[in-house]
């Protein structure tokens, strides 16, 4: 699932980091800014995503929403659950190949794919075999614990959802994606920008989520420019190594982020308003195709339309009524 270590390029970590790494990125339910902050996350959420009050701050709130899920700890440490370390800079003696840097980004799309799929398959309980909602699954009367562990299914869809968006989000902030470098000189510490206003081609997660993981591998590899980078962040990488620094690579901190309005990359030009906006039409085209991945996982007796439903709503039970 995941390439080996580069032999004498990176140091081994203990085997619980790396087998924590590999839970992560299957997505088994179970200090610096280093993303958008919480408030941030909460804010595109919010934007991107036509939910009643109660379900929406389930989703979004700043601080235990499931959008924020994976800037806790273990996950906030696996670089592929924030879109970090597919570094690259088009230089003879940059320190590792657009190869490498394209290999990072997929372990990223990776988990997304993975969580997109969970999520259908949870929904599955939202609703019984006639299409009625089922109250007891759709309730959000007392908090989710988005600790991947078995419970009411509505809770279980967005916790598969925000934990595969998080990241989706933080690639427009941790990417060159959507920026324009400062003046001068490009480098290290001014990285290329492409300043692309469209959703990235490559995080077609429910595209991929239909197709074998080595086509739609193949398929994300070819969309994916040369220029394009994210930062070194000193996290897990998606070997299950972890960066001893970010020395001679385009940093996450110096260099590149947009987690915050005063982040030395935000206050070239329009970055940060870029960066949010970029992440809000996502997030809009994700649970769109969410929805229409629903509609045609669950055609029968209008059990996607219903699952949508009791999504949507605070008290499914009541607005989503069988026919």
């Amino acid at each position: 699932m995941s390439p080996p270590p580069l032999p004498g390029r990176r140091r081994p970590v203990p085997a619980v980091a790396a087998a924590l790494l590999a839970a992560a990125l299957a997505a088994v339910p179970s200090g610096p800014a280093h993303a958008f902050t919480g408030a941030n996350h909460e804010a595109i959420t919010r934007a991107a995503l036509p939910w009643e009050p109660v379900t929406l701050t389930a989703m979004a709130d700043a601080r235990d929403g499931a959008i924020n899920g994976n800037d806790h700890r273990p996950y906030f440490d696996v670089g592929p659950l924030h879109c970090d370390n597919a570094d690259y800079l088009d230089s003879r003696d940059y320190p590792r190949t657009r190869d490498e840097a394209t290999t990072e980004l997929l372990a990223c799309v990776r988990t997304s794919v993975a969580r997109f799929r969970g999520a259908i398959r949870a929904a599955d309980g939202l609703v019984d075999a006639d299409g009625r909602v089922r109250a007891d699954q759709s309730d959000l009367s007392s908090p989710c614990a988005w600790d991947g562990k078995p419970g009411r299914a509505k809770c279980a869809v967005l916790e598969q959802l925000g934990r595969g968006w998080h990241q989706i989000e933080d690639f427009y902030s941790h990417s060159n994606w959507v920026d324009r470098p400062a003046p001068g000189p490009t480098g290290l510490d001014n990285p290329p920008g492409l300043g692309r206003t469209d959703v990235a081609p490559f995080l077609d997660i429910r595209r991929h989520s239909a197709m074998e993981d080595a086509e739609w591998t193949r398929e994300a590899r070819a969309r994916i420019p040369r220029d394009l980078t994210t930062g070194c962040y000193p996290d897990m990488d998606s070997t299950g190594l972890k960066p001893a620094d970010c020395a001679g690579r385009v940093a996450h901190n110096r260099a590149l982020n947009k987690d915050t309005a005063v982040s030395a990359r935000s206050k070239t030009g329009d970055n940060f308003r870029h960066a949010t906006a970029g992440a809000t039409a996502e997030i809009t085209r994700q649970w769109n195709d969410f929805e229409a991945g629903l509609l045609a996982a669950y055609p029968d007796h209008r059990r996607g339309a219903q699952m949508v439903c009791a999504l949507v709503h605070d008290d499914p039970a009541t607005a989503c009524p069988p026919d």
